[in-house]
């Protein structure tokens, strides 16, 4: 009876342990792939934080600047602004006991039309810098003075005091922001008087820089 126990415990223990070496079996094959997904996310997100090549950065960096400047260059082309005037043949216009605001009638080009030769008015039509330039010519026995406005605001003048039995030239420019919308024009100061004839001494001049 005894002799008969002894295999079939052999063989009981075998079966047993051949079980447990599959469950452990099992284990190794699920858990292994875990440990290499676990290495893989590892090594993606190591490849993530890696610092761009400088090479790409400054190509990206080079293309974005010429993308500004195409677009800076666009908006110039949108908009055309230039005018150009004179006072005409007025010989001697005032003095007068008040300012007035002279209207260049002759105009040599008004491009955007935003000039008004019946007011000696430029009107903005968009925001950007522009820039003015006033001419001025009289006979110095008397005062020639000018002011250029924005709006109700002096910006720059030009003044020539009396000199005697001759003729003066003076002259002024500036650049300005301007607001769509915003005047810009000339006034002759009170008692001064200018001169303007055929020659065209006496102008107004102005043009969009870039719009802003």
């Amino acid at each position: 009876m005894m002799a008969r126990a002894v295999p079939l415990l052999l063989l009981l223990f075998s079966c047993t342990c051949m079980s447990v070496m599959g469950q452990e079996g099992k284990k190794i094959f699920i858990d292994e792939p875990e440990h290499l997904r676990e290495e893989t996310d590892a090594a993606s997100m190591t490849e993530h934080t890696e610092p761009i090549p400088a090479e790409l950065s400054n190509t990206v960096k080079s293309l974005q600047s010429r993308l500004e400047a195409t677009e800076e260059l666009l908006k110039g082309k949108e908009h055309k602004v230039a005018f150009a005037a004179s006072l005409g043949s007025v010989q001697n216009h005032g003095p007068f006991n008040t300012e007035v605001t002279l209207a260049y009638k002759d105009v040599f080009v008004n491009h955007g039309n935003a000039y008004n030769p019946s007011t000696g008015i430029f009107r903005t039509p968009v925001k950007g810098v522009y820039f003015f330039t006033i001419n001025g010519h009289s006979h110095s026995s008397k005062p020639l003075g000018l002011r250029l406005f924005k709006n109700e605001q002096q910006m720059v003048t030009v003044y020539s005091h009396p000199q005697g039995n001759r003729y003066e030239t003076a002259t002024n420019s500036v650049s300005l922001i301007l607001e769509e919308g915003d005047d810009v024009y000339v006034r002759l100061r009170a008692n001064t008087w200018v001169f303007d004839n055929s020659n065209d001494h006496t102008t107004f001049v102005g043009h969009l820089l870039f719009a802003l």
